[in-house]
């Protein structure tokens, strides 16, 4: 029989896997530590592989000898070299169309948290006081300010449409759009540094990869307006964390909303987890029961899909998947 190979799961059961996967007569297997020893001894067997966050590097993906497809669940493909998946003729795939609202709203959560100082206002009353905890200049109107987007994907665009009512500026970075194709979500295109000079907020909607890593630093927060806000929903590596932590303790930032962070749990006694400043989620703007369900049956849809030989979607990595018969043929 057909196995599957769960590297790593934060559900409780993998139920929605095995009941799309059961009639294809696919055993589905999952190692929920993903603990680095046993999940290479397992990868061998494999035939599909699914993986959440455990890290595919070039060293596990050479012991899939039999896997037919690498599936994500979720859009970023960062953990997976899709370099050496390629090389060994395994396509690669993620489900890049769910969680987008709910994305979208975490970061326009995010934004006014920020602007509005959420957080503050209610701890502050709910130690016992009253009145404003912040300076009055904290206290921030949308309708004046610029936004920067950066990364204009599905994501990017549906906090566009998010922040729209809120009469401010949107500025757009995204280096495979045109100033057309922005111009009509009512936003304007605009190189990096232009917007990181001009937004009053900065939001990072992009992909972790070689070409964006630490893209936030020393030298781009230092081209951004003194009192800027940093929202990261993104990838933690995106922020070069010694760049924003130093700034925010000078004010060169004024407030930093994360989803993510890099390193991922911050370790306790980490100086993010005390600024009060700085609001820092556990990497849930994606959580939702519509989208996990979603993200779930989609990703065990594409393995159905390669059990059944049929054309794969979402392939990030330049494979077919006739090449990886191929190569398993040859």
């Amino acid at each position: 029989m057909p196995r599957l190979i769960v590297t790593d799961f934060t559900f409780p059961t993998l139920e929605v896997e095995q009941r799309r996967l059961d009639p294809l007569g696919i055993t589905v297997e999952g190692l929920k530590s993903g603990e680095r020893t046993e999940l290479l001894a397992k990868l061998p067997t494999a035939d599909f592989v699914l993986t959440q966050f455990a890290k595919l590097d070039a060293e596990a993906i050479g012991r899939m000898h039999k896997a037919r497809v690498i599936v994500r669940y979720g859009i970023g493909v960062d953990n997976v070299d899709l370099e050496a998946a390629r090389d060994r003729g395994i396509p690669v795939c993620n489900v890049p169309d769910y969680c987008i609202d709910e994305v979208a709203d975490h970061t326009l959560a995010l934004i006014l948290s920020a602007t509005r100082r959420v957080v503050e206002n209610a701890n502050y009353v709910s130690n016992g006081n009253w009145g404003l905890p912040v300076a009055i200049n904290a206290m921030r109107c949308l309708k004046s300010m610029t936004v920067g987007i950066v990364g204009f994907g599905r994501i990017g665009r549906e906090v566009a449409t998010r922040l729209m009512p809120f009469k401010c500026r949107l500025l757009v970075s995204d280096p495979a759009l045109t100033a057309a194709e922005v111009a009509e979500m009512g936003c304007e295109l605009t190189r990096l540094e232009n917007l990181l000079v001009n937004s009053d907020v900065v939001t990072l909607h992009c992909p972790s990869s070689p070409a964006t890593r630490h893209l936030i630093n020393f030298d781009t927060i230092d081209a951004m307006k003194h009192g800027a806000i940093l929202i990261n929903v993104a990838r933690g590596n995106v922020v070069d964390s010694a760049a924003m932590l130093e700034a925010i303790k000078s004010g060169k930032l004024s407030f930093a909303a994360l989803d993510v962070f890099d390193p991922e749990p911050p370790p306790p006694g980490h100086p993010v987890r005390a600024m009060s400043n700085v609001v820092l989620h556990s990497h849930i703007a994606s959580a939702s029961d519509e989208a996990v369900l979603k993200l779930r049956n989609d990703a065990a849809g594409i393995v159905a899909l390669a059990c059944e030989g049929r054309p794969l979607p979402n392939v990030v990595n330049g494979v077919t998947g006739t090449a990886r018969f191929a190569v398993a043929l040859s």
